[in-house]
């Protein structure tokens, strides 16, 4: 299986415990990846044959700016379970970094999820 992705994608938001966090953007960054298999799209040369990473980027912004949550486990979450509606797509990881939480390191979460 082939993996299509993005990283480092930088997105301001409001998501965090504090009311502080939710009260003013702070930068994520996302890296999303799906399993996907290529070849018919190699072979086609035709962006209908894959999985357009625009919408992964779309999809990110749309979560990320239109929405505020406590934990970005659940911002992970979110984004995994909206890039999952698409039919075509049956796993998915999402890793959400936040940057501006401290001075000396960047804390995250991963999330993968599958289609049942």
């Amino acid at each position: 299986m082939d993996t299509i992705f993005i990283q480092d994608l930088v997105i301001r938001g409001k998501h965090g415990v504090s009311e502080e966090e939710r009260a003013h953007e702070q930068e994520f960054i996302l890296d999303i990846s799906i399993d996907f298999d290529t070849q018919k799209a190699a072979e086609s040369c035709e962006l209908q044959d894959t999985i357009d990473y625009n919408f992964f980027r779309s999809t990110a912004h749309s979560v990320v700016r239109d929405s505020s949550f406590l934990l970005i486990e659940t911002l992970a979450d979110t984004v995994a379970r909206k890039i999952l509606e698409n039919t075509r797509i049956n796993y998915v990881s999402v890793t959400v970094k936040k940057t501006e939480m401290f001075d000396d390191c960047i804390p995250g979460v991963t999330v993968v999820r599958k289609k049942s």
